[in-house]
């Protein structure tokens, strides 16, 4: 144990997902069955059942759908990044996932905003993947 608890302990199966986010990509599960993409990793749709799923580069692109400011965390190394955004993202593919939100401003005041590099947040802002030591969190997209 590193004594962190912000990095991914990888198995056999998920191996590939944290391979590929080391390389900064997303990957999703994509159902052959029914169609429909998921998150988080699986090795059956969470759908239809089905077994035959394959793993897919999304796109990174999301919508943030909820969100909350931490202010306090005593877990290292997170009393270090306090206040921090912790948020459910919306997929361009669909699936939703919990991810940390970076580079929004003020995380005391996430709701306003008036640097264009640094939108404010609210239901619906526009977001992209970035990663940060291999993990997957999101930021908004410039208005620019």
């Amino acid at each position: 144990m590193t004594g962190r608890f912000d990095l991914p302990e990888p198995d056999a199966f998920t191996r590939t997902y944290w391979d590929a986010a080391a390389e900064g990509r997303l990957l999703i599960r994509r159902c052959g069955a029914c169609g429909r993409a998921h998150h988080y990793p699986r090795e059956f749709c969470p759908h239809c059942w089905s077994e035959d799923v394959t793993w897919e580069t999304a796109s990174g692109r999301a919508t943030l759908y909820t969100w909350s400011v931490v202010h306090r965390n005593d877990l290292p190394p997170f009393s270090g990044r306090v206040p921090y955004v912790a948020a459910v993202v919306e997929l361009a593919e669909g699936p939703r996932m919990m991810t940390e939100i970076v580079g929004a401003g003020d995380p005391l005041h996430p709701l306003t905003g008036e640097d264009p590099d640094r939108p404010h947040l609210s239901a619906g802002t526009e977001l992209e993947v970035t990663f940060r030591e291999g993990i997957p969190v999101f930021r908004a997209v410039s208005r620019r």
